[in-house]
């Protein structure tokens, strides 16, 4: 097999050699063998990391086959310093694995100390002290445990990917998961505790299900229960799942299929035998239609297993008004059926009450409804049936009559009141989703943690009609007031520590919780992806409020979206921060790289000829020592060009510099750079095209000397000996255009549009610190012009520049 050579770097004196990855992409192999993935490239490679060259490889079109040990992942990076004590620098991000088919080498920790103490891995010195640190059986196990459970992982999200594509119905039951349905029924307390002791028995994930059926309006009471029975799944550690479905069975087996379930618990009451018979139980045709899933029934008295649900408050009574509504509609319909009873059959009048009681069933009332369809068959059977004006009935067939009409009232009330509450409850879920969207776009727009918190403590007491506060911690780690949906005030003691609490503990406490219900406020925390950022003080306006579970839940949906926000605040504040400081670390590195090069090369020669000069004393002849001294002269002038430079770019950038504007020649600007110039350029041609009637432009003409002076320079150094500069100017429009043009080499595509960065070198540049055209660039932009660089026809480089000619 063909072995590829490798490059030899240079980095402080020694020699490295390293993967030539120039060498691989000219050989253009099929499938190329790379190993050690991880490993960190040396200074002056390409990339800083071997995954890096993996990854131009791959995307150049080669197959690469490499190897990486499992605790060099980045996901495992805290896992794998935890378990051996040691950190790992040298990592490869997970998103590289995830594009490769991976396959695991598995070892016994015992034969790989074996191979360690045979020399087969290390030398002998390394080999005994990597098995005395690093290399203990107890770490290589929990390692070889983490690559197994890696492999895995990758090895299922492919058969899920596959199975959503070739069998999204089917069950493929590669790893357990398990679904626990929950209800506001108190045997669900029960259900959660054995999928929980199910999920660890066989180390599976597993998931609280409550389906909300638009089929089945449930009481406050109720959903509050079943609420609480997700709360307790989440605290067992289940990932909890509210869904909406119109049937609850059918909702149930696409959720399991969509997640892959393999294991459904459910609980069944105890129900009489009849009740068997009339309607199949939600837990019969779930076993009737599990096909493949495992279906686990949980029965049993739930009395023992039930858990306490926050009181909700006694129900309000009904106004009196909703009581007399039902004997007030009763009375129109009858006066309505006496108006027509002489042309119209009973069955006829039976259909104006039948109206009358939907419409008393439809302000969403059972009682008032009820009491409306008994009063309809009362007043029916009493004014109309014969004989009229008794409640006694000649033919038996009206007690018929009468029952159907009773059974047929009572259902439509019934419908007509499930059907406005299942209104009003998708009234309640539209209202949460709408306050969501409303945060999310608030919190979407704002950047800073002040504004963030401004806009989120508005929002919420808005929603809660409650009086908010955020405390986030200070520098000396103490909770501190940050917002205020109202005025601004500080914690006494009492109200600092159970804040501090809920931060440090993450859960929720105080007003209408479990966990100190005494306090009058209710202190919710920020959770985010790395623990709490802060905590959200609630207290309602109105002191006896408390918060039902709904409002609980959609409390801490807000500090969930409120806390991830301050992070990817923090985040972007972090990453602006790291690229401020890696560009000053670039800027100081080329400074130093740039000025201490130029700063030695002049110092030398003013060093070697000032000791000529000393040695030679009274002998050297006149000729030499004028040639000494003129070297001395102009290196000094070149680091007096330097120091200016940095200076001048410091106070371009710091504002330092005010522009003195006059109206000023072109042709003189340009002639007094120029005369500066003359020693400089000897006899090389220069070429002037600069007409005489071009107008006067507002300048600072010691400023636009020295862009006319440092673009001058930029040619000459760039140039071979002897070929001509050209310098024309022109208007165009408002603005008047200037032309330093040469016939040298030209710039490098790469080049163009960065020669006017501060330090920068083109690769085939002689000696300079990079400040020359930056200079230009800060003068120019100063004026309100730009300036650019463009190669010409024929070869040579082009440096032009505009600046307006209106202006103070």
């Amino acid at each position: 097999m063909e072995l590829l050579p490798r490059r030899l770097i240079e980095y402080h004196g020694v020699k490295l050699s390293e993967f030539d990855l120039d060498g691989a992409l000219a050989r253009k192999p099929s499938i190329i063998l790379i190993d050690e993935l991880a490993h960190t490239n040396a200074p002056g490679s390409r990339h800083a990391k071997r995954w890096q060259d993996v990854a131009e490889l791959l995307a150049r079109g080669f197959d690469v086959y490499t190897t990486l040990n499992v605790q060099h992942l980045e996901s495992l990076n805290d896992i794998v310093a935890q378990i051996t004590g040691v950190t790992v620098h040298e990592t490869v991000p997970d998103s590289i694995l995830e594009k490769a088919d991976v396959a695991l080498v598995d070892l016994p920790p015992g034969e790989l100390i074996d191979r360690l103490k045979e020399g087969k891995v290390y030398v002998p010195q390394l080999a005994s002290r990597a098995i005395e640190n690093y290399f203990r059986v107890s770490n290589l196990s929990a390692l070889r445990e983490l690559a197994l459970r890696t492999t895995a992982e990758g090895v299922n999200a492919v058969v899920q990917s596959q199975r959503q594509q070739v069998a999204p119905e089917a069950i493929w039951p590669t790893t357990e998961r398990i679904l626990v349905c929950v209800g506001p029924g108190p045997q669900s307390a029960r259900l959660v505790r054995a999928a929980r002791r199910m999920a660890t028995g066989l180390r599976a994930e597993w998931i609280a299900l409550f389906v909300d059926s638009s089929h089945q309006a449930l009481s406050a009471k109720e959903r509050a229960s079943a609420i609480e029975h997700l709360r307790m799944a989440e605290r067992l550690g289940a990932e909890i799942v509210t869904l909406g479905a119109a049937d609850r069975v059918e909702g149930i087996f696409d959720f399991a299929r969509q997640r892959n379930v393999t294991k459904i618990v459910v609980g069944k009451r105890r129900r009489p035998r009849w009740r068997e018979w009339v309607r199949r139980s939600i837990v019969d045709e779930i076993i009737r239609g599990s096909g493949d899933i495992d279906v686990y029934v949980i029965t049993g008295d739930p009395g023992l297993s039930s858990i306490s649900v926050p009181a909700l408050g006694a129900p309000r009574p009904l106004p009196w008004w909703e009581w007399a509504l039902a004997p007030a509609v009763v009375a129109l319909c009858t006066s309505a059926c006496f108006a027509v009873y002489p042309y119209l059959a009973l069955t006829n009048l039976v259909m104006v009450y039948l109206l009358g009681i939907l419409i008393v069933a439809l302000r969403g009332h059972r009682w008032p409804a009820a009491l409306a369809s008994v009063l309809s068959v009362l007043c029916f059977d009493f004014f109309f049936v014969p004989p009229r004006f008794s409640f006694a009935f000649v033919d038996t067939q009206y007690f018929i009559t009468f029952l159907v009409m009773l059974l047929v009232a009572l259902t439509i009330s019934h419908l007509a009141v499930r059907t406005r509450l299942q209104a009003e409850a998708a009234r309640l879920g539209e209202m949460r989703t709408a306050t969501m969207h409303a945060l999310s776009r608030k919190l979407a727009s704002t950047r800073g943690v002040a504004a963030i918190l401004d806009a989120a403590v508005r929002h919420v007491a808005e929603v809660f009609a409650s009086d908010v506060l955020a405390l986030m911690p200070g520098k000396d780690g103490r909770l501190e007031t940050r917002a205020a949906s109202a005025q601004r005030r500080d914690l006494d003691e009492k109200e600092r520590s159970v804040a501090q609490w809920v931060f440090d503990l993450g859960q929720p406490a105080g007003h209408g919780t479990q966990t100190l219900p005494v306090v009058d406020a209710l202190y919710a925390p920020l959770l985010g992806g790395e623990g709490s950022v802060g905590v959200l003080r609630l207290q309602p306006l109105v002191r006896e409020r408390r918060l039902v579970p709904d409002e609980m839940l959609l409390l801490e949906s807000f500090a969930h979206q409120i806390a991830l926000a301050l992070e990817v605040d923090r985040l972007q504040e972090s990453a602006r921060q790291a690229e401020v400081s890696a560009e000053t670390e670039r800027l100081r590195s080329s400074l130093l790289s740039s000025v201490s090069h130029d700063l030695r090369t002049p110092l030398a020669a003013i060093i070697g000829s000032a000791t000529s000069l000393l040695q030679s004393g009274r002998e050297a002849a006149a000729a030499e020592t004028r040639e000494l001294l003129e070297n001395i002269l102009a290196e000094a002038e070149r680091l007096a060009r330097l120091v200016h430079n940095l200076i001048e770019t410091t106070r371009l950038e710091t504002g330092g510099v005010r522009l003195k504007k006059e109206p000023q020649s072109i042709e003189e600007v340009a002639g007094a750079a120029l005369e500066r110039m003359e020693k400089t350029l000897g006899d090389r041609p220069v070429k002037s095209d600069i007409p005489e009637d071009l107008p006067m432009v507002p300048l600072d003409a010691v400023l636009m000397e020295q862009v006319f002076f440092n673009l001058i320079e930029n040619a000459t150094r760039h140039t071979p000996a002897g070929t001509p500069i050209e310098i024309a100017a022109r208007v165009d429009g408002d603005f008047m255009e200037v032309e330093v043009a040469d016939r040298g080499p030209g710039l490098a595509q790469e080049d163009i549009d960065r020669v006017f960065e501060k330090f920068y070198r083109a690769k085939s540049s002689g000696p300079g610190a990079g400040l020359g055209l930056a200079i230009c660039k800060a003068v120019v932009q100063a004026h309100g012009g730009r300036i650019w660089a463009e190669n010409r026809q024929g070869g040579g480089a082009s440096f032009r520049f505009q600046v307006p000619l209106h202006g103070a």
